[in-house]
């Protein structure tokens, strides 16, 4: 998935970056309203993780704002326990809150569960045809045999999973694996692509290449 995080403190953000890239996820980091404005008009973001306290201006209030035209699920940071403060929060337009200081993992279960209840899902296994992906084990499931897949592996196959049909093209298989600052080029995708074909073969699942558009995954039987 891709994430923008809108953080000030940049040890705090560093860090949550450096969590979310190793289990695979992009993440565009911006320290104020304004930077995030102008990541929110460049790019489509699956998730948004806000600070409250920004330098110019409210988070909340800039959620408020934005929400007649932002669909992105947005989990507010918030150093402010009380429960007023949550629940104008909630009512403001947020999906979830956490409080800081907070755990990594309890950060990541609400990322997971907010991300779950947009897909219309109760549960973290996607079904492809006879196959069952566990984005969260990083597995994929055939007949009872279970394939262990690696982080980008994961995150791609996930694309897909929730575009079915659809045909996306390199550039926005890039944008939804890679941060702004990552260094790759088109080939990449071409790699990683290849490497969950070999992954998947033989579970009734197929990654077309659609000359000049990109690649698109069907879901038949094996």
């Amino acid at each position: 998935m891709r994430y923008l995080l809108v953080e000030d403190n940049l040890e705090l953000a560093e860090a949550v970056v450096n969590r979310l890239v190793l289990d695979g996820h992009a993440v565009d980091h911006a320290d104020c309203l304004a930077s995030a404005e102008d990541c929110l008009a460049a790019a489509r973001y699956d998730l948004i993780l806000l600070d409250v306290m920004l330098p110019d201006g409210d988070g909340r209030e800039f959620l408020e704002r934005s929400r007649a035209h932002l669909e992105t699920p947005v989990i507010v940071l918030t150093a402010r326990a009380q429960v007023s403060d949550r629940v104008g929060a909630l009512d403001q337009g947020a999906d979830d809150y956490i409080t800081k200081p907070f755990d990594f993992s309890e950060l990541e279960a609400r990322c997971r569960a907010v991300l779950r209840r947009r897909g219309g899902s109760a549960k973290n296994q996607i079904t492809l045809g006879e196959a069952v992906f566990d984005p969260l084990a990083g597995t994929i499931s055939h007949n009872g045999s279970t394939v262990d897949l690696r982080n980008r592996e994961i995150r791609l196959l996930e694309v897909f999973a929730r575009n079915p049909g659809h045909i996306l093209s390199k550039s926005q298989l890039m944008d939804r694996l890679f941060s702004y600052d990552a260094e790759v080029t088109e080939n990449a995708i071409e790699v990683y692509v290849g490497r969950l074909r070999r992954r998947i073969e033989g579970m009734g699942l197929r990654i077309e290449t659609v000359r000049g558009l990109g690649y698109r995954m069907e879901a038949g039987q094996s």
